[in-house]
């Protein structure tokens, strides 16, 4: 398995201080120990009208001679609306993404059923209002009937992905998504080899799985993506341990990854694990912490990975 840094981290939306660019966050990737670099596919970083194919050959050139290929892009894309027009939008914005995704020589495109988004103010992103929206449009059409738009969108774009050459892999993210069963069940009815599956520990354990293994074991060879978030501290005896954000703010000490990469050593799991910092952050002096907040983490996060798949690929320690 190998350990990647998702640019969300540095799109300037949860810390206070402007996105770095893409050459920078594959500087930071470099510099911090990681195997390669996940692109958020919307500005400033990787939306579609941004990176015309000379501009994707440039990215990717620039990836391979810093060591960190670019192994991902992640789409934002929301195929529940009611409203036809928004589905046609998400799926030509999807569908410009795809070409992106095989421009830069990135195997996979992370997907979304429904993503309501974020929106932006002075004291940065924020999830609460973008999720009001989206369910009354969904109140007002029917939930039901969400399933139904985002398989339809799912099968269309699975389509494109196919003569591109790229995987789809769905993430178990609500909403429309409650679980990774559910994750299992879409890409059952896709019934495309063009859409896998992006099974992330962090949601599953707000989801209630208690034993990842197992929940591993379900998603089995559809597992082409995965991400790990949080953020992390060093203790007074040089250990790095990772936190877990909650809605209400608070955080609580992590202990359910190690049975996560367990159960992806028993799947044969051989991808890219990619870091998050994507939550809103604690405040200093009344505004989200800046950017060397999201350094520390990163650099943290790195190291806490690596050690940990360290420990759980040594023979005597994985079949504990």
């Amino acid at each position: 398995m190998k350990v990647g840094l998702y640019s969300i981290t540095y799109l300037g939306v949860w810390y206070s201080g402007p996105a770095l660019t893409l050459e920078q966050v594959l500087d930071r990737a470099r510099q911090y120990g990681y195997d390669g670099v996940e692109i958020d596919g919307k500005r400033p970083h990787g939306n579609p009208l941004d990176l015309p194919p000379p501009r994707c050959r440039e990215l990717r050139l620039r990836a391979a001679d810093a060591g960190v290929p670019i192994y991902a892009v992640a789409a934002n894309n929301d195929f529940a609306s009611p409203i036809p027009e928004h589905r046609e939008s998400q799926l030509a914005y999807v569908k410009e993404l795809i070409r992106m995704t095989a421009d830069l020589g990135a195997p996979v495109l992370r997907m979304f059923c429904a993503w309501p988004g974020v929106t932006l103010g002075e004291d940065g992103g924020r999830y609460d209002i973008a999720q009001r929206v989206w369910r009354i449009a969904q109140h007002e059409a029917g939930e039901a009937a969400a399933w139904a738009r985002c398989r339809e969108g799912l099968v269309e774009c699975s389509r494109w992905a196919a003569e591109h050459g790229v995987i789809l892999a769905l993430q178990n993210h609500p909403p429309v998504i409650a679980d990774h069963r559910d994750m299992l069940r879409m890409i059952a009815e896709v019934d495309s080899p063009a859409l896998k599956a992006c099974f992330d520990a962090p949601l599953a354990h707000i989801q209630g799985v208690s034993d990842m293994r197992v929940a591993a074991a379900e998603v089995g060879p559809l597992q082409v993506l995965s991400h790990f978030g949080g953020e992390y501290e060093r203790d007074a005896a040089g250990r790095v341990g990772g936190l877990v954000w909650h809605s209400d703010g608070s955080r609580t000490p992590e202990r359910f990854y190690a049975g996560f990469l367990r159960g992806m050593v028993d799947i044969g799991y051989r991808g890219f694990i990619g870091y998050e910092l994507c939550h809103p952050l604690p405040k200093v002096n009344g505004k989200p912490a800046g950017l060397d907040f999201a350094d520390r983490n990163a650099q943290l996060a790195a190291e806490y990975l690596h050690g940990l798949l360290a420990e759980v690929t040594t023979p005597a320690v994985a079949n504990t």
